[in-house]
């Protein structure tokens, strides 16, 4: 965040130190479960009769909650996924479109880099929206690093995460 941002900053309203946990549906716990560990590799508990806790590489959680009439959840809304390289979104897509039927995939997008990384979409079997994109370590630490971005900020198609200074054709050269 800018030092400017920082000085105009009020006090939040509430004392939050951590975002904990996001929520998802599920129409069968058993089979979500099975996806969400053997697909994403994702560490599962059960938490009740209708409900299952799972996360990956730290202490932020999604809870699924068993919904039998839940909506598929629109785009926007999408949960993501990072991988290290742009070769293993590659690969995550070439192995989504391989296994679409088997888990229930449907909505696959191809990779493309957008909003500073190169990513695509699923939806599950659920009808959870999910983003495999490549991005540092830290996830997004990166872009809070840049602080308020003016234009097209993140947006522009040019932006990419490595160097946002150079244009996506430049960084493409240099990872070869």
């Amino acid at each position: 965040m800018s030092s400017n941002a920082e000085e105009q900053r009020e006090a939040p309203v509430i004392n939050a130190r951590f975002i904990s946990h996001g929520t998802l549906t599920s129409k069968d716990l058993d089979a979500s479960r099975r996806f969400y560990e053997s697909f994403f590799g994702f560490e599962v508990v059960r938490t009740s009769p209708i409900s299952l806790m799972l996360r990956l590489g730290g202490d932020h959680v999604y809870v699924v909650v068993k919904k039998t009439d839940a909506q598929p959840m629109p785009r926007i809304n999408h949960n993501g996924v990072d991988v290290p390289t742009d070769a293993d979104v590659d690969e995550a897509h070439r192995r989504c479109v391989e296994q679409a039927q088997k888990w229930g995939l449907t909505n696959i997008s191809e990779p493309k880099a957008f909003h500073g990384t190169y990513s695509f979409h699923l939806a599950d079997a659920d009808g959870n929206d999910w983003e495999i994109l490549s991005n540092p370590a830290g996830g997004y630490k990166w872009i809070f690093e840049k602080g308020d971005l003016t234009g097209r900020g993140h947006m522009d198609k040019e932006f990419r995460h490595g160097r946002p200074d150079a244009p996506v054709k430049e960084q493409e050269k240099e990872k070869s």
